[in-house]
């Protein structure tokens, strides 16, 4: 494994700053933190998302066919830390359609659902932002017990159900749907299908719900009677379960550079905000405790940085990793909750003070963070599963469950 950056990339590095310097406003942390990837400024965040596809960048590894410009994966991972680390908004725009939703069209769609699809994705614009429908009241973790039907009538599927903690629903033009094919399979798993729904179709309500730090991200989202087109089933009838895998190991995949971008950049203004910050006569940076947490966050994210490089480095061998999306996806939860109960505790009562205050700090970066860790925990599959999948596939014990 070689993670030193070419030429190439420290060009791509030194443009993104560049691009960051002249299109956000001066002092910005970075809404993606701050807001728990709930943009205040949607119209902002849909004419970044809009330049950053102009600039190619959006879906940079994607083949130049579906708008993309065969970037290495190497490039695309150097792309989502230095986007993370200056936090510029749209990176992440319809953030299911660019990580996971493209990516699966590619290898499980017909031709006209990704001719339809991938241009839209890598526009950067409304008609192209996804939200993913696969939690329900009574399925999360153990997703296999999902209840919401998609019955063939037809040239067409009826769907009925019911799905929760969807994330960006409310802005979504698709969604990613998975829903139940088959009652009488023999294992759940196994009757399962995916969907592209129109969110404008007749019948699909959505109801938002906020988390408990006020934040609008999540929704509900009820089908009833919903129709679609047969030709909006992904892949195979009643093999949705196996494209799923995939979809998440694309989604965890992501979670590491994106997550090191971040960060890095929030212990940087720690470290400055304990330098500025003088506590009965001494600058905090002074405080052994404190750069003690600094020190062992820094090691972390550091940690974390090496996680992706070697799960790209991997998958430009060709090999297919198992466990590696999970281990990176525990380590960036781990992460972020080292981060912010370390920033918290460094900053103390400021950091228990809304993002709007005058008396915020780090533009209330780490309350949102404070707040958003445990949730974080849970989505893309919690640590548990995590864990159980590591175990599994990288330290060949038997199954959990």
């Amino acid at each position: 494994m070689d993670f030193k950056l070419t030429e190439k990339e420290q060009a791509l590095i030194e443009e993104i700053r560049k691009f960051a310097e002249e299109e956000l406003p001066s002092g910005w942390v970075g809404a993606s933190l701050a807001d728990g990837g709930e943009s205040r400024d949607w119209e902002f965040e849909m004419s970044m998302s809009r330049k950053l596809a102009q600039k190619g960048w959006l879906v940079m590894s994607w083949p130049k066919e579906y708008g993309g410009c065969d970037a290495s994966l190497l490039e695309q991972t150097v792309y989502e830390m230095e986007v993370a680390y200056w936090g510029i908004p749209g990176a992440w725009m319809g953030v299911s359609g660019v990580q996971w939703v493209g990516p699966c069209l590619m290898l499980f769609g017909t031709e006209e659902q990704r001719r339809k699809h991938l241009p839209l994705i890598a526009s950067g614009e409304p008609d192209g932002v996804w939200c993913t429908g696969y939690s329900e009241p009574n399925a999360g973790s153990d997703l296999a017990n999902l209840q919401t039907r998609a019955v063939r009538d037809g040239d067409e599927y009826i769907i009925n159900g019911q799905k929760v903690w969807t994330s960006a629903a409310h802005r979504a033009r698709w969604c990613w749907l998975m829903a139940r094919t088959d009652l009488n399979a023999l294992k759940k798993h196994r009757g399962l299908s995916l969907f592209i729904v129109d969110m404008k179709s007749p019948g699909v309500t959505v109801r938002p719900l906020l988390n408990y730090y006020g934040r609008h991200h999540f929704n509900e989202v009820f089908f009833d009677n919903v129709r679609i087109p047969a030709s909006n089933l992904v892949g195979e009838e009643n093999r949705g379960w196996y494209q799923l895998m995939q979809a998440l190991a694309f989604e965890r995949r992501s979670t590491a550079p994106i997550t090191y971008g971040g960060f890095k950049r929030l212990l940087e203004k720690l470290v400055e905000y304990v330098k500025d910050t003088r506590y009965e006569g001494s600058p905090l940076s002074e405080n052994p405790v404190i750069r003690h947490k600094l020190a062992d966050a820094a090691v972390a994210v550091e940690t974390l940085k090496l996680f992706a490089f070697q799960l790209t480095w991997r998958l430009s061998q060709g090999t297919i990793p198992t466990y590696e999306s999970s281990r990176n996806k525990v380590m960036s939860d781990e992460v972020m909750k080292r981060v912010a109960i370390s920033g918290a505790e460094i900053l103390g009562a400021y950091s228990q003070v809304d993002p709007d205050s005058k008396w915020a700090k780090l533009n209330g970066v780490v309350q949102g963070l404070y707040l958003g860790f445990p949730g974080q925990a849970i989505a893309a599959g919690t640590t548990e599963v995590e864990k159980s999948i590591i175990g599994q596939f990288g330290l060949g014990l038997p199954k959990s469950y």
